[in-house]
């Protein structure tokens, strides 16, 4: 008899998007640092293509499984690279994420994130003061940084509360990544972004890494990436949250 599956499909044309989800996932299941759901197989026909993969029974994190996903997601982001990105592109959701890779940390974040938002944002129809500040902030990122100068760790690159749960034995999992490699902290801020994980997930993390004292300052500039995506495939009120958070960041270089 044949497993449960959970099976996505995509129309033939997005077929890149789910070629490259298994990519990310196979890419953080070889780390042995946190479980993601194993990649059984693909396909497509004359109008869809499905990624199958394995099936989990999801459960709610609890305060134990925030703990054991704090230190697993500590030793996924110990797991480094030559440069910053990855060798091919992905998906933020449903926006090409491009990755092209860089040895310079503030020019990646500012031309394939931040300015690749922005400009889609520009094309979108969404110009005026978004982006004459955006635009302002993207002159302004090596304020942000002072000494700091981070590592590429692997990213999940996703990781919003709604792409993680754990098994029935606590067993932390995560799903739909969007991986490369960059700063750790980008994959903190997200955690953030919409509710945040329980406080023994940071406690967990800290005691295992401690992040750079200067991260709290960069949490709305690696948020508004997401935020500025949100917008794009969203519209709605995710452009005056994007406006709220550019404007509190250059508000800090005065």
């Amino acid at each position: 008899m044949r497993p449960h599956l959970f099976v996505k499909r995509l129309p033939l044309a997005e077929r890149w998007r789910l070629t490259a989800e298994a990519d990310g996932l196979a890419r953080i299941a070889a780390t042995g640092a946190i479980r993601v759901p194993r990649v059984l197989g693909q396909g497509a026909d004359e109008a869809d293509a499905w990624l199958e993969l394995e099936w989990f029974d999801l459960h709610p994190a609890d305060a134990a499984s925030d703990a054991r996903m704090g230190e697993a997601l500590a030793r996924l982001h110990a797991v480094t690279g030559a440069t910053f990105g990855l060798e091919r592109d992905n998906a933020i959701g449903a926006t090409p994420q491009p990755n092209g890779p860089s040895g310079d940390w503030i020019a990646f974040w500012r031309e394939r994130r931040l300015g690749f938002q922005l400009d889609l944002a520009a094309a979108n129809g969404h110009g005026g003061r978004l982006q004459e500040r955006g635009r302002r902030l993207q002159e302004s990122l090596p304020a942000f940084f002072g000494g700091y100068r981070p590592q590429p760790s692997l990213l999940h690159g996703d990781l919003w509360g709604g792409n993680r749960a754990m098994l029935a034995d606590g067993t932390p999992v995560v799903f739909d990544p969007a991986v490369y490699y960059g700063d750790r902290e980008a994959d903190l801020a997200m955690t953030r972004l919409f509710g945040g994980f329980g406080p023994r997930f940071y406690a967990a993390y800290d005691h295992a890494w401690p992040p750079d004292a200067g991260a709290d300052a960069r949490r709305d500039l690696y948020n508004l990436y997401h935020v500025v995506n949100h917008l794009n495939l969203f519209g709605g009120g995710y452009r005056a949250q994007a406006e709220v958070m550019i404007d509190r960041l250059l508000s800090t270089l005065k």
